[in-house]
């Protein structure tokens, strides 16, 4: 298994949190996981128990504000506490990391929808170097297309630092022949409308889109990070040139619409960077919604 070198510095840093990953989202049971609970027998036990809505998938019955029922005050998790790690269910236990399958093995990341994830991606340079987590006696797969040898070019044109910001943007809209610039940006304001949002503010905050946003210059370097980091996520996995190129697009649009977002606030970009990623790429529908629009 593969990850970014920058993958080994992340750690949840817990109460310490402003956004947790307890509050919002609907927290689902695995089976293996259900069956431990049932039959556990600590005091804790029976309390989670009652915790866990088993109509449909399992999961945990949120609490006022939508909070996980296991949130202490503090904002630590009474599983944990009362239980230790390996009584966390998968979702809570691997959150925010994600997996690819490459043609080279498997590949992890964090996901910039955590805010220290997102602190550690924006600040770090190294997003093209990669190191071995654990050691594997696969051999590499043979493969008609190889989306890591795409990913690793366009890194080099995103790291050609003898040209400016939006030349090296530039440089992968015509490489690759995608660009946010395909649709005008009323149709991808009435697009951006039409997604589904955790948190309804947002749709009002990213109807200021535009494509051709200048965020300010110390604004470059993280959006190129966060570039890098959508590419890593979304195009790793492509099957075919068509597939890459509609995950590509998916990931210039994201970035565009951070720049229009860090345009007016660029002293919250990771903030910003933060939502973008909530909203967007971790709903499936709003991805899948947006890369069609570039799978022709």
């Amino acid at each position: 298994m593969y990850a970014p070198k920058y993958y080994n510095e992340f750690k949840c840093i817990a109460d310490k949190c402003t956004h947790s990953c307890c509050v919002g989202w609907e927290i689902d049971v695995d089976c293996d996981t259900l069956e431990k609970y049932s039959a556990c027998e600590h005091s804790y036990g029976k309390e989670i128990r009652n915790s866990i809505d088993c109509e449909g998938a399992p999961h945990f019955r949120l609490c006022e504000s939508e909070r996980c029922p296991h949130l202490d005050k503090n904002g630590l998790c009474n599983i944990i506490t009362h239980l230790g790690e390996d009584y966390l269910c998968d979702i809570c236990r691997e959150h925010p990391r994600f997996y690819n399958e490459t043609p080279h093995g498997m590949e992890v990341g964090l996901g910039m929808a955590c805010e220290e994830a997102c602190r550690i991606i924006l600040n770090s340079s190294e997003y093209d170097c990669f190191v071995e987590i654990t050691p594997s006696s696969k051999e590499t797969e043979v493969t008609s297309f190889d989306p890591t040898l795409e990913r690793a070019y366009i890194y080099s044109l995103l790291k050609d630092y003898s040209l400016s910001y939006e030349d090296r943007l530039k440089c992968i809209y015509n490489r690759y022949r995608v660009s946010p610039f395909a649709l005008s940006d009323d149709k991808w304001r009435e697009i951006i409308c039409s997604l589904e949002y955790l948190d309804e503010s947002h749709k009002e905050l990213f109807s200021s889109y535009s494509s051709s946003a200048s965020a300010p210059k110390e604004t470059e370097k993280k959006l190129e990070r966060a570039l890098a980091y959508f590419i890593y996520r979304h195009c790793s996995e492509a099957y075919d040139y068509g597939e890459l190129c509609a995950g590509l697009g998916f990931c210039l649009f994201c970035e565009r619409l951070l720049c229009s977002l860090a345009e007016k606030r660029p002293d919250e970009i990771l903030t910003l960077a933060r939502i973008v990623s909530e909203e967007i790429e971790y709903s499936i529908d709003n991805t899948q919604q947006i890369k069609e629009e570039f799978l022709f």
